[in-house]
């Protein structure tokens, strides 16, 4: 009894240690050496793409969500797209310090780059991520979040990738950026109840019960390329645009954070970064696994 005792006690020690053995090679540090021009270069190429359309840093965070919850963060949704701000990146990187920096790691800089150029908050990448050499479209629409999902499905959804309800919230404040497509919310603004009257009515403007269904609105109306609170503000007077935003503030378990986020932009500014970093450690490839792309769209 006592020897099959030692034997799991062991096991479990292993597990352990090959746990802290995947992040342990995640550094902010992790390029200091092999390339100590790595993030500066990358946020100078981030900084030009942002200031010719500012509407770039919203996809550029969401791109960082959108690897990461698909396979995890090892730059697969990068694969045969032919023209992208990361490629553009990865070429000035690999100008200095060729097949050394992940795209992987360019895209979760790239987000805390786009954040913080646009007035959000910065934060402490942690480094050292290594590339897929598989993309899975199949996986993407089966992993993703919907824009028609309930309250319970999201937190199921964001509870198996290793992220709590507040994280969830925090990370759905990026929506304080971007544009959503008129199929995403037209349910929404002509059938729900839990909407602002003269919200509904604005948007209907532009997106009609049938057709038009890429013509695109903001997610947030008041500061739509502005890293901010407003968001949670306008969940507060139901006026988020997309059911999946609307279903944080409607009587369930997270209202008591958007209605925090809305007084409390510092706090809201913490978390986000928080939350970025936890989700930035999903499905990693580290040491030998994977690859360095030497272009993100393909791999070697």
């Amino acid at each position: 009894m006592a020897a099959k005792a030692g034997a799991a006690a062991s096991f479990m020690f292993m597990l352990f240690l090959l746990n802290t053995a995947c992040h342990a090679h995640l550094s902010p540090a992790f390029y200091d050496s092999s390339c100590p021009n790595a993030l500066s270069t990358i946020r100078t190429a981030i900084r030009s793409e942002i200031a010719s359309d500012r509407r770039m840093a919203a996809s550029l965070i969401r791109l960082h969500f959108h690897d990461c919850f698909v396979q995890g963060c090892d730059s697969s949704i990068l694969l045969d797209e032919t023209s992208s701000i990361q490629n553009k990146a990865k070429t000035e990187v690999e100008k200095i310090c060729p097949g050394v920096v992940s795209c992987a790691d360019i895209i979760a800089v790239a987000a805390r780059d786009a954040s913080a150029y646009v007035g959000g908050p910065s934060y402490a990448v942690k480094l050292g991520r290594r590339d897929s050499t598989t993309a899975s479209r199949t996986l993407a629409n089966a992993e993703l979040p919907a824009f028609f999902e309930s309250l319970e499905s999201l937190i199921s959804r964001f509870q198996k990738k290793g992220l709590t309800a507040r994280d969830m919230v925090a990370l759905s404040g990026s929506h304080t950026l971007g544009q959503a497509q008129c199929f995403t919310f037209r349910e929404r603004i002509y059938n729900h109840s839990n909407i602002d009257a003269g919200f509904a009515s604005t948007r209907r403007r532009r997106c009609p019960r049938v057709g038009s269904d890429s013509t695109l609105a903001p997610l947030d109306l008041v500061t739509p390329n502005s890293f901010d609170n407003n968001y949670f503000k306008n969940l507060m007077q139901n006026k988020g645009l997309l059911q999946s935003d609307q279903v944080l503030f409607n009587g369930g378990s997270t209202d008591s954070i958007v209605s925090e986020y809305s007084r409390n932009p510092a706090r809201f500014r913490v978390d986000f970064g928080s939350a970025m970093i936890k989700m930035g450690d999903i499905g990693l490839l580290t040491g030998s696994a994977g690859q360095i792309r030497r272009i993100c769209s393909a791999v070697n």
